[in-house]
């Protein structure tokens, strides 16, 4: 009996304890701290990453100053300015250590779509269709920095955390699965009058499914023009036709209201977004940023009057004459080759191009930038039509491209005169800038050999690439790099500036960690891919 009794106790005792850890824990549950996350506010987040503003997913290879925002690092590498001071950033492409931060953006995305059917909604939503062009998005531009990435087995969580890496070719297979996938989901959402998608956590469409199908395929353009190398490969000519022949089933943008595009708002909740050139930091960076010689060379050779909106002259040129600085004579930027002592020098000396301080620097919203723009796909287009994708009229839209960019800087093609505005040496403040008046005629820019559209097939997509490149000044994302790779267009300026040797480089190196982390994986992809070493000078399958 006294046994019996003795388990008793232990029992009671044992249950009072259980009892009473399980209300210390109850008291410990924090009711202001959320287990679960609806899928419009995740929406707001992956979409914030996409624009570059976020805390992940900005494409940047070693830090966050070199995201996509439109002065941030990838606008360095795509050679449009320089920076001249090493206290701020430097010019050299340091990609040795690159991240896989767009796995955390995809993994959100997973999260965002599990969320969305699990309030009972139809697997098919629009938060399923955005996330296929958001997987698209990341991607097309993971296997474009690096080469073969983990797909097939990646995003599997504790599951799988040594995932293997997926052939390049077949990287793109799936990216454009997944935009053909998504055109024919918002079609069928749009078909139903389906609204559920948040306009508010929407910040690039506030829930416009049309704008988003358009997007979509703009995108797939972009893509089909970027594997031209191996357009055969991917049936390229047959998906690029197909999108051509059918507007109602395959939308495109019509015009630059439909960029995807991050507009800049400081106020209530965007107090984080401002411009980042703008009047507060005027005094501290305007003087450390000067021109590149690819972007300036590029609009002098061609008279390019774009160059009098963008940048400002270098004032050591103009010398006394500045009732007359904007002429192209006077215009001129620093090799991105050029050690960073020599141009810090020459920059201060006036022999540089600063970009426009009216523009840039007037206020805190400055101008969108443009991830994915209508710009850009009229050259696109341009070129899948030169390279006999599809039966059109090239130069029609090569010529689009080229005025809606104009038209985007305030030049009205059907005038000839107008008004720029430069801050002379000797100025301190945005506010001081003056007025300068110059003649463009687009006519004879446009019937210049080097600009009219050649009927020689290898220059007019010289050509068209060219343009682009002006047209996707502080826009685009990574795109002008890409296409200069592909393409060799414009001619990119290596040497001591750029690090690596003086070469400019053609790749990402893989995150270090995949080297202990997940070495078999990442050994087998470097073999795979015929590299040598995982180094920045390994040429990917996309542009052999």
């Amino acid at each position: 009996m006294k046994n019996i009794k003795n388990i008793f106790l232990i029992a009671v005792a044992f249950l009072v304890a259980t009892s009473c850890n399980k209300q210390i824990e109850e008291k410990q549950k924090d009711p202001n701290d959320p287990t679960k996350v609806p899928s419009s506010l995740i929406l707001g987040t992956v979409l914030t990453d996409i624009s570059g503003t976020g805390t992940a997913g900005r494409l940047s290879a070693t830090g966050s100053s070199e995201g996509v925002n439109s002065w941030d690092g990838a606008h360095r590498w795509n050679q449009y300015h320089c920076s001249n001071y090493d206290y701020y950033d430097n010019n050299i492409y340091s990609w040795t250590n690159g991240n896989f931060d767009p796995y955390l953006v995809l993994k959100n995305v997973i999260q965002m779509e599990n969320e969305a059917t699990a309030i009972g909604t139809s697997k098919l939503n629009p938060y399923e269709a955005v996330g296929r062009f958001v997987r698209a998005y990341y991607f097309y531009n993971l296997t474009s920095m690096f080469g073969d990435v983990p797909l097939t087995d990646a995003l599997q969580g504790v599951t799988n955390k040594t995932p293997t890496y997926t052939p390049q070719a077949q990287v793109f297979a799936y990216v454009l699965n997944q935009l053909d996938t998504a055109n024919s989901d918002f079609a069928a959402l749009i078909a139903a009058n389906d609204v559920s998608l948040s306009p508010s956590q929407d910040i690039f469409y506030a829930g416009n499914l049309s704008a988003w199908q358009k997007l979509v395929n703009t995108f797939k353009l972009r893509v089909l023009v970027s594997v031209s190398k191996h357009a055969a490969d991917l049936n390229a000519p047959a998906q690029f036709s197909a999108i051509m022949s059918n507007p109602s089933t395959y939308p495109i943008f019509t015009g630059q209201k439909d960029d995807l595009k991050f507009v800049y708002n400081p106020g209530g909740a965007n107090i984080y977004s401002t411009y980042p050139f703008n009047p507060s930091n005027f005094g501290s960076i305007a003087a450390r940023f000067n021109m590149a010689d690819t972007y300036m060379k590029t609009m002098v050779s061609l008279n390019d009057a774009r160059v009098f909106i963008t940048t400002e002259p270098a004032w050591a040129l103009v010398k006394t004459d500045t009732a007359n600085a904007a002429q192209y004579k006077y215009f001129a930027g620093a090799s991105t080759g050029e050690s960073l002592a020599t141009m810090y020098n020459n920059a201060n000396a006036g022999l540089y191009s600063f970009i426009n301080r009216y523009r840039y620097y007037s206020n805190f919203t400055g101008e969108p930038n443009s991830l994915v723009g209508f710009k850009e796909m009229c050259f696109n287009i341009a070129e899948g039509i030169i390279r006999g994708w599809y039966t059109g009229n090239a130069e029609t839209w090569y010529k689009l491209g080229i005025t809606e960019s104009m038209a985007f800087y305030g030049i009205d093609i059907t005038k000839t005169s107008f008004t720029t505005y430069f801050l002379p040496p000797g100025n301190s403040s945005v506010t001081e800038v003056q007025p300068f008046p110059f003649t463009f005629d687009f006519n004879t820019y446009y019937t210049q050999p080097t600009v009219q559209l050649s009927t020689d097939q290898a220059t007019a997509i010289n050509q068209i690439v060219l343009q682009k490149y002006i047209a996707s000044f502080q826009n685009s994302g990574y795109e002008p790099y890409y296409n200069w790779r592909r393409t060799g267009v414009p001619a990119f300026e290596g040497g001591t500036g750029v690090g690596n040797n003086g070469i400019v480089p053609v790749r990402w190196a893989y995150p270090v960690k995949e080297q202990s982390q997940n070495a078999a994986n990442w050994n087998a992809a470097l073999k795979a891919q015929g590299f040598t070493q995982d180094d920045l000078n390994q040429v990917m399958w996309v542009i052999k």
